[in-house]
């Protein structure tokens, strides 16, 4: 009998899409005669679905260059794009339809109207979208399907915060950016609101990039971006993604 055919080499996945291009991004503030640099010379791309952990110390410039990628500022010098969109010298105009139509923003303090009730909360973002998740389907996301009702006094912190995560995504953003979702939070709550960004970029897809100065928190992640004094200082690759429950701090 012939010898068997060998079995065919398994498809090499497919290169995921770049989302964000940033290009030799530098940003300086002045604070009377002093200047600050925050970014000094950036490169970065981000890729369609990945969950990237940005990760340096306060001062680091990590706020600074999730703020430029999402359209709230502007760099002092370098490019950036989203797509094939140049953000960089793009009009207000522009960069309030980018916000509203492709990024949610979460941030360490959830900024949640106190007279409106949770589900009144999200239902202000689902207005203004174009293609809007229902309220009620978001908040059953982060797991507050029982808490609709309610209004942010009546919530603990975490679930304050689960409300501000269910507001981002309710719009249906392409990219959930993060700012130290879990610094207001103690460790039991923070891993909570962890798990609840795991379920939303590994269920529907959305790039999420979340900025830390939590290690721990990098091991979740495709990718680890550290910074320190504006720069790149170097990129890690996770064999594995370790569950939230896995997490210790």
């Amino acid at each position: 009998m012939p010898d068997p055919l060998p079995a065919a080499p398994a498809p090499a996945p497919a290169p995921r899409a770049v989302v964000f291009r940033a290009r030799g991004l530098a940003k300086t503030y002045r604070v009377g005669e002093v200047a600050v640099q925050a970014l000094r010379g950036v490169d970065l791309d981000l890729y369609a679905g990945e969950f990237v952990v940005l990760l340096g110390a306060s001062g680091s410039g990590k706020s600074t260059l999730l703020n430029i990628l999402g359209g709230l500022d502007a760099p002092t010098e370098g490019e950036v794009s989203w797509l094939d969109h140049p953000l960089t010298g793009a009009s207000d105009e522009a960069l309030t339809r980018f916000r509203r139509e492709h990024v949610g923003f979460v941030f360490q303090f959830y900024n949640l109207i106190p007279s409106l009730t949770a589900l009144e909360n999200v239902a202000l973002v689902t207005e203004i979208a174009t293609h809007p998740m229902p309220p009620e389907e978001a908040l059953a996301l982060v797991g507050l399907s029982d808490r609709l009702d309610h209004f942010p006094a009546q919530l603990s912190g975490g679930e304050q915060q689960r409300v501000a995560i269910a507001r981002a995504i309710a719009k249906r953003p392409d990219v959930l950016l993060c700012d130290e979702p879990t610094g207001a939070l103690d460790f039991a709550t923070g891993r909570l609101v962890l798990e609840v960004l795991e379920r939303i970029n590994r269920e529907l897809g959305t790039t999420t990039a979340v900025i830390t100065h939590n290690a721990a928190i990098a091991n979740m992640a495709d990718r680890v971006i550290h910074l320190s004094s504006g720069r790149i200082a170097s990129v890690q690759v996770n064999d594995r993604r370790a569950a939230p429950s896995e997490l210790s701090w």
